[in-house]
């Protein structure tokens, strides 16, 4: 971006917070759940009880290493828990347990493919730490109040290096991280329901220099989408000031969605403010090689890995490949297909198109619930003309997915099975041609693109039994003999 004259450049870094799909709290044993009434999911120890001890939750260790190991970062085999001291209503001990000296991923990054090509976002740190309630203010009132159920929800915090520069690149990285944490079964990463959330630490500099301007930390976006907005107002925002003359303060802003700009929260704190120091309640944590061994024994096939294996083993397409290794369910369901027997191009084309489709309209489906076999059978009695695609789909496809009805038994309970008897199909083409003698002109004059007509003619009267290759065939040849 030009600013009187001088070149500069976005400087963009994220801290995103991804709240862990475990059973319950990293520091006691109260559940994790979403959505219950306030104050329920508490203990002694979430409620900061004089006397509770802390015990570190043993799963949350493993989700951390697992994201840390597909991120390419440095797991640390020893580290402790930091006090991060301040006050909050919704903080009940007065601090966070978190990890400030001691992080238990260091580096790492990943790829995104951008528009200009391959773009590495690296990674400076990935720390566990706790959750703190939630304040909740009512308006009209001169008070808050606090819902504590989230206090102590275990949370990991990705800390990127300012190494982006622009909103774009910036979606592309959140997006991936969100694949990947559902692809390892970290988190559920439903930004609208706050189990993924985002901080963007924004700035601009002059092309060339060393020196990065001062930082604005941007919170309240709920969206890929906001985050890309909020990251643009704030750069247009920057950029007037240094075209003003004035000066970019080092603060914390909120990003007002409707009116679509950023405002004042408050001043950066220094880093010495929360007078941080390790946790004597609980002592230092020591990583087994055992311990490491056997989570990278269980990782999965990464989500790009898998996707490049569907590209160079089975020659299907780069989108589908993508949009079928959006989910670790999808993936598994569709070489599931494949051992079923079917062929891969085909399977991707009926996963993408009409199964895809139909489950994203019908949302309490579940892929585990479907039988494979069954919808393998459905897609060969539709390439071997067996049935009709179009019938297969309409009358078909929701009995195998939801009730998991044998295809073939159930196209001949329905009657949709194709007879071949050509004197029937005969009839069905002449009725066809003799109904429409004003296209059959117009097919004589050049527009052979008529040809569906007539077989969507023929579909209807023969209620999709029959074969269209048999009828395209036979159309053409009555037609020509007009």
């Amino acid at each position: 971006m030009e600013i009187s004259g001088q070149q500069y450049e976005p400087v963009i870094g994220l801290e995103v917070h991804v709240q862990l799909n475990t059973k319950s709290k990293i520091f006691c044993e109260d559940p994790v759940k979403y959505g219950a009434d306030p104050n329920t999911l508490v203990s002694p120890v979430s409620l900061a009880h004089p006397g509770t001890l802390p015990v570190v939750n043993r799963a949350v260790l493993g989700k951390a290493v697992k994201l840390g190991m597909a991120l390419d970062c440095k797991i640390a085999k020893r580290m402790y828990f930091d006090r991060k001291n301040y006050f909050y209503p919704d903080s009940p001990k007065g601090y966070q347990l978190t990890q400030d000296r001691t992080p238990i991923c260091k580096g790492g990054g990943v790829n995104i493919k951008t528009e200009s090509g391959d773009k590495f976002v690296s990674l400076d740190k990935i720390h566990m730490e706790e959750d703190a309630g939630k304040s909740i203010h009512v308006e009209g009132e001169d008070f808050s109040k606090i819902d504590l159920n989230r206090a102590g929800t275990p949370l990991l915090e990705v800390v990127t290096d300012p190494c982006m520069a622009t909103p774009a690149e910036v979606a592309l990285f959140l997006n991936y991280l969100r694949r990947l944490v559902r692809w390892l079964d970290i988190s559920d990463a439903n930004m609208e329901e706050g189990s993924l959330r985002c901080d963007a630490n924004v700035s601009i500099k002059p092309i060339g220099s060393e020196k990065l301007g001062n930082k604005v930390e941007i919170k309240n976006m709920n969206s890929v989408r906001n985050v890309q907005k909020a990251i643009n107002a704030e750069l247009k925002r920057q950029a007037e000031l240094v075209r003003s003359g004035e000066t970019i303060i080092s603060e914390t802003r909120l990003y007002d969605l409707e009116k679509n700009q950023t405002r004042s929260m408050r001043t950066k704190e220094a880093l010495n403010d929360y007078r941080y120091f390790p946790d004597p309640d609980l002592s230092e944590i020591e990583l087994s090689q055992d311990f490491l061994n056997e989570i990278k024994t269980a990782m999965p096939e990464l989500p790009e890995q898998r996707e490049q294996r569907f590209i160079n083993d089975f020659g299907i397409e780069q989108e589908k490949a993508r949009i079928i290794c959006e989910e670790i369910s999808q993936a598994e369901f569709f070489e599931s297909l494949l051992k079923a027997g079917t062929e891969p191009k085909v399977a991707s084309n009926w996963f993408v198109g009409p199964v895809k489709g139909f489950i994203n309209q019908n949302t309490e489906i579940k892929l585990e619930n479907i039988n494979p076999k069954a919808l393998s059978s459905l897609i060969e009695l539709s390439t071997s003309g067996k049935v009709n695609q179009h019938i297969a789909v309409r009358e078909l496809l929701p009995g195998v997915i939801v009730n998991g009805d044998m295809p073939e038994k159930l196209a001949a309970e329905k009657g949709l099975l194709i007879e071949s008897n050509k004197n029937e199909l005969l009839d069905w083409v002449d009725e066809a041609i003799s109904q429409n003698p004003e296209k059959v002109k117009a097919w004589k004059n050049g527009k052979k693109g008529l040809s569906k007509f007539f077989m969507g003619e023929v579909m209807k009267k023969s209620k999709g039994k029959a074969d269209p290759r048999q009828t395209i065939s036979l159309i053409e040849e009555q037609l020509k003999n007009q």
